[in-house]
């Protein structure tokens, strides 16, 4: 029979392990919760189309930033009416305004949150290096779709518009001695 001496650090010792496994599991079950829920404006990557388009339409602004980079990046269409599960393309330009060749990842967000889980990207150039040497000007396309279930969600079936925005980063993890 164990004693309560005894059975008390066993106790913590086990609540110990416990909470470390959930330390390390916490940031892998937070990315999932994001990428189903759409949580936060995560959007979805999908690997195909839907089957069906509707006739709503929803209209869908590019803001584009760059944050620490002598970059020029800008969206060749500002809005772009998009019916909803129609595979839509947009491009980006992007050039590099400095006098050396520099390394950047792009993020983005949407708006309203809510609308994340409903936009899903069959192709992006988000979250990848990005390289342009000095002067050198390059486009970028996603191809994105809006998933024809945001017509049955109570928070998302009235919006009439949603915004994408992009941001540049500089990165030094990237650049070449």
């Amino acid at each position: 029979m164990i004693k309560g001496k005894t059975l008390t650090p066993l106790l913590l010792a086990g609540i110990f392990v416990l909470m470390l496994g959930l330390s390390f599991a916490a940031v892998p079950l937070y990315d999932l919760f994001c990428r189903v829920t759409g949580f936060g404006g995560t959007t979805q990557v999908s690997k195909q189309a839907p089957k069906i388009v509707l006739d709503k339409v929803v209209s869908v602004r590019f803001d584009t930033n760059v944050n620490n980079l002598d970059w020029n990046f800008k969206a060749k269409s500002n809005v772009i009416e998009v019916k909803v599960g129609q595979v839509n393309r947009i491009e980006f330009e992007v050039e590099n305004l400095g006098n050396e060749t520099t390394h950047g990842v792009a993020s983005f967000n949407v708006s309203p949150a809510s609308f994340g889980k409903y936009y899903s990207k069959l192709g992006c150039f988000c979250f990848e290096k990005q390289e342009l040497k000095a002067g050198q000007k390059a486009t970028y396309v996603m191809t994105f779709y809006l998933d024809p279930d945001l017509v049955n969600d109570p928070t998302t079936k009235n919006l009439q518009d949603v915004t994408m925005s992009y941001t540049f980063f500089s990165t030094d993890y990237y650049k070449q001695s």
